[in-house]
């Protein structure tokens, strides 16, 4: 699949930021725009018209960081939005694809999952969203139709972003599937940002791209975020309805690596991942 450009991001940005939100006058006349015109943009950053047109374009070089600091406050930019801008602003113009290697998670990352025990729901996520390893009450809760030992082989490895996407039992598993595909989206074209020459990221951007018609959808929304945190609701076969909190703990040695932990949301699913943890046959007697 064709790399994302700067232009390209630049356009969607600028699409939906209207003249009103930045305190232009339109004075009635219609526009043929959903939001800001190019010249208007330039005009409201402190660039020349020719040259934010050269930008979008893919034809003015490399732009400078106070360019791109200026374009972001002007486009309403947060903070993952405006790292994006920056990661395609240094991009090569033609990058070459390369196929890294197989991602094996850090020992210490290991060994932090293995400390959770199996009170605590927890998956370790490699670059691409690829499953590097899980607890079996993690797998029990995202993916008991999943082999356990999927992750150790490389032909099996579960990928969260294809069990979104491509699997109806992980829809289905997920009530507020809506709000978690639109952040799984977003965070893959920031990582994508960050990895231009990943030809494996690239091969599953275009895989879903033509799989799933609700991922081609949301990428061409062009959205950007980072998951850090979140709430999943879900509709689980074995325990029944059981919402979690998620959140990811990043590590300094594996910066790629993401270890993602979920905790009840409430008593009642509290309980169900007691009952769940049960079922692994791993633990009894939890208290949360």
């Amino acid at each position: 699949m064709e790399l994302e450009s700067i232009g390209a991001y630049l356009k969607t940005r600028r699409d939906r930021v209207t003249p009103a939100d930045v305190g232009l006058r339109t004075y009635g006349a219609a526009r043929r725009v959903p939001g800001l015109r190019r010249e208007e943009l330039a005009q409201l950053a402190g660039v020349s018209a020719g040259y934010y047109t050269r930008l979008e374009q893919g034809q003015a070089g490399t732009a400078s960081q106070q360019v791109l600091d200026a374009l972001a406050k002007v486009l309403r930019l947060d903070p993952a939005e405006t790292t994006h801008l920056h990661n395609l602003a240094r991009q090569p113009t033609t990058p070459r694809l390369v196929r890294p290697r197989p991602e094996r998670p850090h020992p210490r990352v290991l060994a932090l999952l293995a400390s959770l025990g199996e009170t605590m729901p927890a998956v370790v996520l490699g670059r691409r969203g690829d499953v590097l390893a899980w607890n079996r009450t993690g797998h029990a809760l995202v993916a008991e139709h999943f082999d356990y030992d999927a992750p150790h082989d490389l032909a099996r490895r579960p990928s969260i972003p294809r069990m979104f996407f491509l699997d109806s039992l992980t829809r289905d598993l997920h009530g507020n599937w809506e709000e978690l595909a639109r952040i799984h989206v977003a965070y893959l074209r920031l990582t994508a940002g960050r990895y231009p020459t990943d030809a494996r990221l690239a091969e599953l951007i275009g895989e879903l791209a033509m799989r799933s018609r609700d991922f081609a959808k949301l990428w061409a929304k062009g959205d950007v975020a980072d998951c850090t945190v979140g709430t999943m609701r879900l509709r689980h076969p074995t325990v029944g309805r059981v919402d979690v909190d998620y959140q990811v703990w990043l590590q300094p040695e594996s910066p790629d690596h993401r270890l993602e932990v979920y905790t009840p949301h409430d008593t009642a699913s509290a309980d169900a991942l007691r009952l769940l943890a049960r079922t692994c046959g791993q633990f009894s007697g939890a208290r949360w």
